[in-house]
């Protein structure tokens, strides 16, 4: 299983971003919230989205979850 996490801080377009741990645009850490381990990137935005109504995968590590 992979650690996602999602990132506290919107995107200019009000996305908040999930990465998958080791991600090369993983944000500073302090910006992060923990998602836990999921097998894929689907099940990590569903749990995002119980904190952020506008969840989106990062187009880098998560493309199939990659919406906008």
């Amino acid at each position: 299983m992979a650690q996602f996490y999602v990132n506290q801080n919107q995107q200019t377009n009000g996305d908040h971003e999930v990465h998958e741990e080791g991600c090369k645009f993983m944000p500073f850490e302090k910006n992060l919230l923990e998602l836990g381990g999921h097998k894929d990137c689907a099940s990590a935005v569903e749990v995002a989205k119980n904190t952020y109504d506008q969840v989106n995968g990062c187009n880098t590590c998560c493309p199939e979850c990659h919406t906008t």
